[in-house]
């Protein structure tokens, strides 16, 4: 599919040429627009108005039944060998052709939806020395933009400059590899310097030599030049798109590549017309039917011409043949008029009932209160007709660690200190006392920063880290200081923390 709109895009004069590198110029639009960089726009769609006619029929034509069927109308085109009417076949292949071609309609609206709400998304690009609210679509290489935390990156940016001390930024990459966990960058001594004064920032006239776009998301390589002076430029002083700012007030950004040219739509690719499982077993079937249909066809052919021959000349008196019609001529049209006539062998039904199937599922997936996740409001959403089947074909799934496939939630259940346990507790005898919902819990309402969720149930930590105990003033010292969490205050008095790396946690519950 993809050589048939090369092929197209040839001949309307759109070939590209491949880049060998990227040079922008920051601040400088009319330079960076003489070099036909994209802007930031996605398409994700198949169709478009003009192309979805054509290229629709030519996806469903691919389809055997489709094609035998289209072949079948020219068939009965021919009087010579048509007993049937025309539109005996033509209006059950309309009637497939529409069903499908409404369905493949209704899945591309909404990737055009998708798109658009994407597209117009805000953001502020530095324009003429101030800061504009600009829709993502109209995002060029080499514009200067300001991000906020909590935003997603718009796109791949060179960073300039942050909030955070030594020009530290922390992003969260779910979108591109599913690790919730965050990592961090960190923008060149040189640019970290302006900080937010958007003076500096407008008089910046960085360039930057650097690699083409490609898919590779954990390598970069290029030169920021200021000054006649050369910096390097790595994976670590880059903010990829699809990532989300976190914990940073606010960042600045030299965008090097928008829309299509973004690592994250080079990973994605061209939008193809995916074919599943279902689809490709449904041809092998009706190729079966085929050639079970031309076998028996074939065979009353042959019977034909001994019938011709022995039989056939005494009707000729009463019912003559044409002009140039000798038996083995009316052995091969009678072949035909077979095919024609048996053409019911061949279910074009089937297509029409897997559809049915496809729209039905689709619904009970979004239908699905188990799928629901309450905390954002986010139902299960199909965005495809034939995710059910496709989903039902998945046999084994590869995983690198359970953190993967689970939430990665910390609770605080017991520990160990200085030899001895705390966490569970005993009765007199020394017996361990199961913990249920009606055992006394731990007030820590004394504390205004105390997570009003946190259950705990062994009342001798506390004392014993009241009492002044050393060890235990050590464990948690070490307990808040050793690690890779990051607190955040969202609320007064309400603290969140936010794992930067997730590797040394490996359960869902830690003790």
């Amino acid at each position: 599919m993809g050589s048939v709109e090369s092929y197209f895009g040839n001949l309307c004069g759109k070939e590209k040429k491949q880049e060998e590198e990227r040079y922008v110029r920051a601040n400088d639009r009319p330079f960076n627009l003489s070099h036909n960089y994209a802007n930031n726009a996605i398409r994700t769609s198949k169709y478009n108005i003009f192309t979805f006619l054509p290229l629709n029929l030519f996806e469903q034509f691919r389809r055997l039944a489709n094609a035998y069927f289209l072949f079948l109308l020219l068939l009965q085109l021919i009087p010579q060998i048509s007993s049937l009417s025309w539109f005996t076949t033509a209006v059950p292949l309309i009637l497939v052709l529409a069903m499908t071609a409404v369905k493949d309609a209704s899945d591309d609206i909404n990737r055009h939806k998708s798109d658009r709400q994407v597209n117009n998304r805000m953001v502020n690009v530095l324009i003429d020395g101030e800061l504009r609210n600009e829709k993502w679509m109209n995002v060029q290489a080499g514009d200067v933009i300001k991000l906020e935390s909590n935003q997603f990156v718009t796109a791949d940016l060179m960073l300039l400059s942050s909030s955070e001390p030594l020009n530290l930024v922390y992003v969260e990459t779910a979108e591109l590899d599913g690790e919730t966990n965050l990592k961090v960058k960190q923008a060149l001594t040189l640019t970290g310097e302006m900080g937010d004064c958007i003076k500096d920032l407008s008089a910046f006239k960085g360039e930057v030599r650097c690699e083409p776009p490609n898919n590779r998301l954990d390598k970069f390589k290029g030169t920021l030049t200021v000054n006649g002076q050369n910096y390097g430029l790595d994976n670590d002083k880059i903010l990829l798109r699809g990532c989300t700012l976190r914990n940073t007030e606010w960042c600045f950004g030299l965008v090097l590549f928008g829309g299509p040219d973004t690592k994250l739509m080079q990973n994605s690719g061209k939008t193809k017309f995916k074919r599943t499982s279902i689809d490709h077993l449904m041809n092998i079937l009706v190729l079966c039917i085929f050639g079970f249909l031309f076998t028996l066809c074939f065979i009353l052919a042959i019977g034909n011409v001994f019938w011709e021959v022995k039989e056939g000349s005494q009707f000729t008196v009463f019912l003559p043949r044409e002009p140039g019609v000798n038996a083995a001529l009316s052995s091969f049209l009678s072949f035909w008029s077979y095919v024609i006539v048996l053409n019911t062998v061949v279910p074009i039904s089937l297509y029409v009932s897997v559809e049915v199937i496809r729209l039905g599922n689709s619904f009970f997936i979004n239908w699905d209160r188990k799928m629901y996740y309450p905390k954002n409001d986010t139902p299960a959403q199909a965005r495809t007709t034939t995710l059910n089947e496709e989903l039902g074909q998945i046999k084994y799934i590869f995983s690198d660690k359970t953190g993967t496939l689970t939430q990665n939630i910390m609770a605080f259940n017991k520990c160990s200190i200085n030899g001895k346990n705390y966490g569970e507790l005993y009765d007199f005898s020394g017996q361990r006392v199961e913990i249920t919902e009606k055992t006394q819990k731990v007030d820590f309402s004394w504390n205004k920063l105390a997570d009003p969720k946190f259950t705990f149930h062994d009342h001798s930590l506390l004392e014993t880290v009241r009492d002044g105990n050393p060890e235990a003033q050590a464990f948690f010292r070490l307990l808040a200081l050793c690690h890779t969490v990051m607190p955040e205050e969202k609320k007064e008095g309400q603290i969140i923390v936010i794992f930067t790396n997730s590797s040394a946690f490996k359960q869902n519950e830690n003790t």
